[in-house]
């Protein structure tokens, strides 16, 4: 898996998120967002390295966007990224598409 080999112990974690944005300005908007941050992996998820800190800027960030009764977002931490094991069936997004 890309970018996980080369994570520290302790500061930064590994990071996997999802969303379901019911507005098209809404999710672009997300997704602007989350580019600063982390790796577009697919339509609807990002992932990465990222510190606590910057974590909680992005949550800070999208939380002044979604609208909480339509909107949902999953944040899923891999502290232990020697933990997890990535499959991709089919075509992989490359990660150098994200450079904005």
């Amino acid at each position: 898996m890309k970018f996980i080999n080369h994570l520290k112990l302790g500061g930064n974690m590994y990071i996997i998120i999802t969303y379901d944005i019911a507005d098209e300005k809404r999710l672009n908007k997300i997704r602007k967002i989350l580019k600063k941050y982390l790796y577009w992996v697919q339509y609807s998820i990002f992932e990465g390295e990222i510190s606590e800190g910057k974590l909680k800027k992005c949550q800070s960030e999208l939380n002044k966007i979604i609208n909480i009764n339509d909107d949902s977002v999953f944040f899923y931490k891999i502290k232990i990224p020697e933990n997890l094991k990535k499959k991709v069936l089919g075509i992989e997004k490359n990660y150098m598409d994200n450079i904005l």
